[in-house]
């Protein structure tokens, strides 16, 4: 089976979403699957293309006009999947549904192709918070419902069962294994305790609670015992840094929540081996999401540390090294979770293991095998 991984966006090195794509077209590929990466680039010279691995597919230059061609000149891309005989066509959603895009879906169809589209985060309309932003998603509302009907499925990590109309394949994210290293050694906690979260910052993120929580923690009689924030990755805005870092400067935190910038490679690994409890998100229900499967719990799992986070996810809710949090806009009690963490008995490679079945190839084998089948979840 040929497959096309089409892709909006470029990549970047230490980017998440970038490292999730490349295992998922990985695991594809672990599956036996001949897959091959459509994505949009812009090179150091400024000039537009939309590439097919390291190929060039087409060089759209370097004018103004270049970047906003790339959002309706996709004949390329459905001309060589004709070309090149895809079976399947495997598109992550920029939440960019138009009619320019219904037509790629329709051109790839004819070709012969089944085509099905991720939706990373569902439901989605809450994120969007700028004018800007907001009239994109407009448009998004406006074409959606069309263009589920042109697929053959949407690929979720949460647990609904049709989204915009359309059937759902519903997976977990996934993890690759071979990219992600343990943590090798336990920590002396007796008297201090790291915390990590890894993420760009976005307010769904809810780090603003964790904070909140330090803030309280620290001016009470049992802050003697120190509890660090290590918190990796860059702000995604000016709302997000705000809330973080003004009550950091009025309560003079600045000792206890470190900003590393984002990270990866042997520099995160080592940041791992100085923490012991890692921070999911706290802030799903702001956008109004209860359930959802994310990849940052799976990547805290197979580093082997225990985690906290505040949302519904069917593969931890019932594991012993969780620590649920209420999902609203409390502090988090930051004396919880000391205990929560002195009372593990669990390993780090006992806590990978553990999630050996949510590897990236085993969830791409159920999207193929949900096409191949026709048999959806």
């Amino acid at each position: 089976m040929k497959a096309l991984f089409i892709v909006f966006h470029g990549f970047e090195e230490a980017n998440g979403i970038s490292k999730k794509i490349q295992y998922q077209i990985k695991a594809l590929k672990e599956c036996g699957i001949d897959a091959r990466t459509c994505y949009y680039d812009v090179e150091k010279d400024g000039s537009c293309k939309w590439k097919i691995d390291d190929k060039v597919l087409i060089n759209l230059g370097k004018t103004i006009f270049s970047r906003i061609k790339k959002r309706f000149y996709y004949s390329p891309i459905f001309k060589y999947a004709n070309n090149e005989k895809i079976d399947l066509v495997y598109i992550r959603s920029l939440h960019n549904a138009n009619p320019f895009t219904i037509h790629l879906v329709k051109k790839l169809k004819e070709g012969g192709a089944k085509v099905v589209m991720e939706i990373p985060t569902y439901p989605y309309d809450q994120e969007y918070a700028t004018p800007k932003m907001k009239l994109n998603l407009a448009i998004d509302r406006c074409f959606r419902n069309r263009m589920a009907k042109k697929l053959d499925a949407i690929v979720t990590f949460s647990n609904q069962k049709t989204i915009f109309g359309q059937k759902t394949i519903r997976i977990s994210n996934g993890i690759d294994f071979s990219a992600i290293k343990m943590k090798e050694h336990i920590n002396d906690t007796s008297s201090s305790l790291h915390l990590i979260g890894v993420a760009e910052i976005h307010y769904w993120h809810g780090y603003d609670r964790i904070v909140q929580g330090l803030v309280k923690y620290y001016k009470s009689e049992s802050s003697d015992y120190k509890v660090y924030l290590h918190i990796v990755g860059n702000f995604s805005g000016k709302r997000e840094e705000e809330e973080i870092m003004t009550p950091i400067r009025e309560n003079h935190l600045e000792k206890y929540v470190i900003f590393h910038g984002a990270k990866h490679g042997k520099e995160l690994d080592e940041l791992f081996e100085l923490s012991d409890v890692g921070i999911g998100s706290l802030g799903r229900h702001r956008s109004g999401i209860t359930h959802i499967r994310t990849l940052k719990n799976r990547e805290y799992a197979v580093r082997g540390i225990p985690f906290i986070y505040s949302e519904s996810d069917s593969d931890f809710d019932n594991r012993p090294y969780i620590l649920k949090e209420p999902a609203d806009e409390s502090p988090i009690n930051i004396e919880d979770i000391i205990k929560f963490y002195h009372n593990q008995k669990l390993t780090p490679n006992e806590i990978r293991n553990s999630v050996k079945n949510l590897s990236w190839k085993n969830q791409m084998q159920k999207v193929i095998d949900s096409i191949i089948n026709n048999d959806f979840n």
